[in-house]
């Protein structure tokens, strides 16, 4: 069954000058016309979008893979959004104050105040069941559904990612022979 999925893609453009103006055009080309993009850091571009699929992952990498076919040659895929979320960012997806979550039982950030995305939605979703004798939250779970049906696919994406199973050149995953590792595992055997 198709599902809406909201999540951001980062892409790492490759050196040299960038028009923002010929990104955009070429973002809006690949068929993402409700997309937001973002050029505000040199060598980065941010893809914000929604886009429907019978899972997030695929409609997450199916997306990646239309955009970079778009983008100038030698633009790899960073990072897929969300993953580590600020309670800012939850908040505003929730359409409460960042006061109202600190109100709840938080799991314990990971990085720099960040937390995980899947454990953030566990919180959200334990705290806005009815408990007798206390006022329901006000959470807009509504506003905030498709952005996290994608946040858990977009951390199994960037472990892809990072586990380098998955080529941020073309968006396909990398076949290796079982025998052999990932490179900087066998780097670290080495040095240890």
């Amino acid at each position: 069954m198709a599902e809406e999925f909201e999540f951001e893609l980062v892409f790492a453009l490759p050196e040299g000058e960038h028009d923002a103006f010929a990104l955009s055009d070429a973002v809006f080309e690949a068929g993402f016309e409700g997309a937001l993009v973002g050029t505000g850091h040199a060598g980065l571009l941010g893809v914000e979008l929604e886009a429907v699929g019978d899972d997030a992952e695929n409609t997450i990498l199916d997306a990646a893979r239309a955009l970079i076919k778009a983008l100038p040659a030698g633009t790899l895929l960073r990072e897929v959004r969300p993953d580590l979320v600020s309670l800012a960012e939850v908040a505003e997806k929730l359409e409460v104050k960042r006061q109202a979550l600190q109100q709840r039982k938080m799991p314990l950030p990971v990085a720099g105040g960040l937390y995980r995305i899947d454990e953030m939605i566990e919180v959200v979703m334990e705290a806005s069941k009815p408990k007798e004798g206390q006022r329901r939250p006000r959470f807009k779970l509504h506003s905030a559904s498709k952005w996290f049906r994608a946040g858990p696919a977009a951390r199994r994406v960037n472990a892809l990612l990072t586990m380098r199973e998955l080529n941020p050149a073309t968006i396909e995953r990398v076949h290796r022979p079982e025998s052999e590792e990932p490179v900087f595992v066998s780097s670290l055997r080495a040095a240890g």
